[in-house]
């Protein structure tokens, strides 16, 4: 699948990957600041953003897209950033296409598999009745009833957009990814990779935990992990300073011979 994109900057490349309900516009404002160094690619996912839907949301075919991308624009290699769900994606690139990768940068999440916990917000994006809500204010009424952080709520309807036709429209594939979401929430699978990997963990998330360090070692030999202290899961937004000179500072790191 062609996935939609923002281009930023000029200079080796890096891409970075949205997580679950999340698109593109993310990370403009981290990618802006990677943009004086580094072309930076901030791709919207299948499902999501301005891409396209489609019913298959494993991360084999995520990751195809992403290699389709590269095939695209002709990036032979890159560097590539990606949290949670964009995290895993990257990861199962790494594993398949391990050659197409300088370094990895993975953003609070780990190669396991995670328990359904998205429920609240399934249910809460349902029963929004696109035909009887006027605005975002009255969506958000009823989202309030399953989803207690107002921020998540904000952050959830970025998706609710204007329809053509007049009303609102959902850009994210809420069926597709409710009905796969065991494939969204499975572990990455292949040949580890030995390339230079860093994971960016949030001191209070429990997305990236010490029981999960073995299999993480596991996959990724030579990683690094790095915790930013009072971060939780939306690291890059709550501490993007030090989220960003972390990453910096990685991708500019000479690889040791």
């Amino acid at each position: 699948m062609k996935l939609n994109f923002d281009h930023f900057g000029s200079g080796k490349p890096l891409i970075i990957i949205h997580g679950l309900f999340g698109s593109a516009s993310n990370f403009r404002s981290l990618a802006r600041i990677f943009a004086e160094t580094y072309s930076v690619y901030c791709l919207d996912l299948r499902n999501h953003g301005m891409s396209g839907h489609d019913d298959d949301v494993s991360l084999t075919a995520m990751a195809g897209d992403l290699l389709e991308f590269m095939l695209d624009q002709n990036l032979d290699k890159a560097s590539i950033m990606g949290h949670s769900l964009g995290g895993k994606v990257a990861m199962q690139f790494a594993l398949h296409h391990p050659d197409k990768i300088e370094k990895l940068i993975l953003g609070d999440i780990a190669p396991v598999q995670y328990t359904h916990h998205h429920n609240g917000i399934f249910e809460g994006l349902n029963a929004i009745n696109l035909d009887q809500i006027n605005s975002r204010k009255e969506a958000e009424l009823v989202l309030k009833d399953y989803v207690e952080e107002p921020g998540v709520r904000l952050f959830l309807l970025t998706n609710l957009v204007r329809a053509d036709g007049g009303g609102f429209r959902w850009r994210v594939n809420i069926k597709a990814l409710e009905e796969g979401y065991d494939h969204i929430a499975a572990a990455p699978q292949g040949q580890d990779f030995s390339g230079p990997t860093l994971f960016i963990r949030g001191g209070l998330s429990h997305y990236i935990t010490d029981k999960n360090i073995p299999t993480l070692k596991q996959f990724f030999p030579n990683a690094e992990i790095a915790t930013i202290k009072g971060a939780g899961h939306w690291l890059h937004a709550e501490k993007p300073q030090e989220y960003s000179k972390l990453m910096l500072d990685f991708l500019a790191e000479e690889p040791q011979s």
